[in-house]
């Protein structure tokens, strides 16, 4: 009996029962990961026909990172007090605002070495590891806001609340709304901007989100939002007064941006220089690149139809290199056609989901904004790429999360997933416990219920037995 019990223990559906947290968000993270792993398995035929790496070496590299993942996601999840995320939090602005200056400044600084990669520096190298700045940024902003939500909403700004005794301007609770919430924002944005208008956009409308479901109301938003448009029109006439090159301008990503809509950059000019330069000519070889990515990529749809083509016979994958990043949507549609793209959705639907039943569930205004902000970003980036591989917005960058290849964006949407999953836990344990404590509604003694039920029958039985005349009144 004993050996059996323990045999059910060590099964994997026990194993899976004893997890703590949310069930359904384990799965999906379990689920997406997979999905990468088999996904840039077979979309890297391209990079090994490359001298500079091989197949496996990419292969060996995703499950290195998939494992690194699962070593974040594991240690957030054994976090037991809310606190300590709190307090990490406080640092996500200073962390974020000191990389961007790094990046702004094209030097290096300690270590920490900016890299100038795709005409633009969003990248810094720390020891030889390349750390995507805006990947960093847009978890660790969304910490702090949640954090800095959460203090204002408390009045819990040590440093304001101390200042404040000597000089009155710190108590008004404007000026604390400002200097620990919409500076830190704009600051941010502006740093974001030097090396991409479309991260601007996505990670400045996450963290306004944010602040609006932390509390912040949408009467409060208006102003900030005219000073972000004001800030974005300053930007661009500090371009055009410029007389610099575009790619030596402040915001060069801002002029390219302001061609797409002015409509001087488009897939017209593109294939009129195809059209008209050589094979050997540089800007040939640019219009090519970039109009052939999203071409392929819709044509990476269409082909897959319902079903796809099969695990391993995807064909754009020899036109695009780089598929399994900026286009993993449209290689899984093509693989496993519209089902397989369908699945892919529901799991961050789901995410959402499961997302909006954990905020209920806590008690903490800290754990609740965290967690949604976290959820937002994670599929606001999702339904993004796949809007953008379904030809329905140009080209962001942005990855698949948990699925696309791209170290930093792996291991900081990993780190996302196990503080969701650690507030999740947090959360259950807490209703549990109280669930327990909880007297109930109805006090009554179980015997003697059972007891005058069995005396009730018994009367009944007692009747069934008595002549029929004797049962006349």
């Amino acid at each position: 009996m004993a050996q059996d019990k323990e045999k059910r223990k060590n099964t994997l559906w026990n194993f899976v029962d004893n997890l703590e947290g949310d069930k359904v968000v384990w799965m999906i993270v379990l689920l997406l990961m997979l999905i990468s792993i088999v996904a840039i398995f077979s979309s890297t035929s391209q990079l090994a026909l490359q001298k500079s790496t091989s197949r496996m070496k990419i292969i060996s590299e995703q499950m290195l990172i998939t494992l690194g993942g699962l070593v974040i996601i594991t240690f957030c999840y054994n976090i037991r007090r809310i606190g300590v995320f709190r307090v990490f939090s406080q640092l996500g602005y200073l962390f974020s605002i000191f990389l961007l200056a790094v990046l702004a400044s094209h030097k290096q600084v300690g270590p920490i070495k900016p890299v100038f990669i795709n005409e633009a520096y969003r990248i810094v190298s720390v020891g030889g590891i390349q750390i995507h700045v805006f990947e960093v940024v847009k978890v660790a902003m969304v910490m702090y806001l949640a954090w800095a939500v959460n203090a204002y909403r408390n009045d819990k700004f040590a440093i304001a609340n101390l200042l404040g005794r000597k000089y009155p301007f710190w108590n008004k609770p404007m000026v604390k709304k400002v200097v620990y919430i919409y500076l830190p924002i704009f600051t941010v944005c502006l740093g974001i901007m030097v090396g991409s208008l479309s991260s601007t956009i996505f990670i400045g409308a996450i963290m306004f989100i944010t602040i609006l479901i932390g509390g912040i109301s949408v009467k409060e938003l208006v102003l900030p939002g005219v000073i972000a448009v004001g800030i974005l029109f300053a930007c661009i006439g500090i371009n055009a007064a410029s007389s610099k090159p575009v790619d030596q301008k402040p915001f060069p990503h801002l002029e390219s941006a302001m061609n797409r809509i002015r409509g001087t950059e488009n897939t017209e000019t593109r294939l009129e220089t195809i059209r008209t330069k050589s094979p050997g000519d540089p800007q040939f070889q640019k219009a090519l690149d970039k109009i052939k990515q999203p071409v392929s990529a819709k044509i990476a749809i269409k082909e897959g139809g319902i079903i796809g083509k099969g695990p391993g016979r995807s064909t754009q994958r020899y036109v695009v290199p780089i598929m399994f990043e900026d286009y993993m949507f449209s290689f899984i549609v093509e693989e496993y056609g519209i089902l397989g793209g369908i699945f892919v959705i529901i799991l961050y639907i789901s995410l959402l989901a499961r997302g909006s039943l954990i905020v209920r569930n806590c008690d903490n205004h800290f754990a609740k904004t965290a967690v949604a902000g976290l959820v937002i970003l994670i599929t606001g980036q999702a339904m993004m790429h796949i809007f953008i591989n379904c030809d329905m917005g140009p080209l962001t960058g942005q990855t698949l999360p948990l699925i696309s290849h791209g170290n930093s964006s792996y291991l900081m949407f990993s780190l996302a997933f196990g503080i969701i999953l650690s507030i999740s836990k947090m959360a259950r344990k807490k209703i549990a416990r109280e669930a327990a404590q909880a007297a109930p509604l109805v006090e009554h003694d179980g015997k003697d219920e059972m007891e005058s039920s069995l005396n009730d029958l018994d009367a009944l039985e007692t009747l069934d037995n008595l002549p029929e005349e004797d049962l006349n009144i």
